[in-house]
């Protein structure tokens, strides 16, 4: 930047980089708490197609809690209640949520701009809560051996942002967390994803989740009118799969789901399909003085279970309950910005060892196709005996740890 440009400065207690679903739920229950905080989102909007669309029943809770839930469910969306998979065509029920301790016994889908314009339209109505829209952070302001703000670029030219706490929350290609010279350990991820739609019919039969064939595997999510579908490939396959041409891939989904026969062709061209690059890792240490990562910032999550999106809400809570009360006073010690991490890093390691765990074991062996994949006996005994589908569901729909928002921001 030259040295002659004029910068715009503002003074706030936290500005948060990242309007995904951890930055905005973060700024929500801050402005609630009475915390005068910033959301800064790089993009003009939220409309970006294929991130993770499923708001598990713990984010429901969390929104029941502010009073917010039957708002967020008037909005249009699809509701699944169980999760099946088909394998080596046998088809088994994993889970079933209708059991869970909460108001939503299931998973709901809904796109994520929508949840996030939802969350935006709650948090705008507090006085302390701004977002503003196409700004990305380009430098982190330090002072007195500290993090102490941040500069962005904007439609204006820059702004700087003058705060007591730095929030990254941008993504697993923080800027923040790289300006912060955070750690990232690097867990591995052996597959990548190809994200599609293709129309849906309603006499379209329920499809439970995934098909796993030999050498294959394929996620479908019904968004009312059209599938979300996943087709997983090998790390860094995509020039291959394309090599093999469009039509190959058309086959392929065709054949897992035969019932899209007739609609694959859809998919005029390779537009149509998006990358998804799968990591898995976290960060040594999720904070500095003065700044603190959450989310997928924190901790990029596999697509294995859809969990991210409620695993950065978790942290989004936790965070808030911590540092609210700090926050409406002056800047949080080092030690309690390590208190968010300390809270979230047990069940952000017991999720990615899981993940990891699949990945390794059952969807890699998959795509290679040396075998053609069985379910194992603990699956099938999930299947035969009812009961046992609460656990997974449990595990899935409210996770490890789940958090529920602190009194003193409730009351308030």
């Amino acid at each position: 930047m030259g040295s002659a440009e004029r910068v715009a400065t503002l003074d706030t207690r936290c500005c948060i980089a990242g309007g995904g679903p951890a930055g905005m739920m973060l700024g929500l229950l801050l402005a609630r708490a009475g915390v005068p905080v910033v959301v800064l989102e790089k993009h003009a909007d939220f409309l970006r197609d294929f991130r993770g669309d499923t708001v598990h029943p713990s984010t429901m809770e969390v929104l029941d809690q502010l009073g917010l839930l039957d708002a967020f469910l008037a909005h249009p969306h699809q509701e699944l209640r169980e999760i099946s998979a088909v394998i080596s065509g046998e088809r088994l029920t994993l889970a079933d949520f209708s059991h869970l301790p909460t108001r939503a016994k299931f998973v709901a889908l809904m796109p994520q701009w929508d949840f996030l314009n939802f969350l935006a339209e709650h948090a705008r109505k507090l006085p302390e809560f701004a977002l503003r829209l196409q700004h990305e952070v380009v430098e982190l302001v330090h002072a007195d051996g500290r993090v102490a703000g941040l500069r962005a670029r904007g439609p204006d030219g820059l702004v700087e942002l003058r705060c007591d706490l730095v929030v990254g929350a941008d993504g697993r290609g923080s800027a923040v967390r790289a300006l912060a010279a955070l750690e990232v350990e690097d867990l591995g991820a052996p597959i990548d994803v190809l994200w599609m739609r293709v129309s849906r019919r309603s006499d379209d039969p329920q499809f439970g989740l995934g098909v796993l064939s030999r050498g294959r595997l394929l996620v479908m999510l019904d968004r009312g009118d059209y599938w979300q579908c996943a087709f997983v490939i090998k790390k860094g396959g995509l020039e291959a799969q394309r090599a093999q041409g469009l039509g190959v891939l058309r086959d392929e989904l065709a054949r897992l789901a035969p019932f899209l026969r007739g609609r694959v062709d859809e998919l005029a061209s390779w537009d149509d399909v998006k990358l998804l690059t799968v990591r898995v890792d976290r960060l040594r240490e999720w904070s500095r003085p003065g700044v603190l990562c959450i989310g997928d910032a924190a901790h990029a999550m596999s697509p294995v279970g859809g969990v991210g999106i409620n695993l950065a809400i978790q942290d989004a809570v936790a965070a808030a309950n911590a540092l609210a009360p700090v926050l409406r006073a002056g800047a949080p010690t080092a030690e309690q910005l390590r208190s968010v991490q300390e809270r979230r890093e047990l069940p952000t390691r017991v999720v990615q060892r899981v993940q990891v765990l699949i990945q390794d074991n059952v969807i890699a062996p998959t795509l290679r196709g040396a075998t053609t994949p069985r379910a194992p006996w603990i699956v099938r005994m999930v299947d035969a005996l009812p009961v046992l589908r609460r656990i997974p569901a449990r595990l899935v729909g409210l996770g490890f740890r789940r958090e529920r928002v602190s009194e003193q921001i409730l009351h308030r």
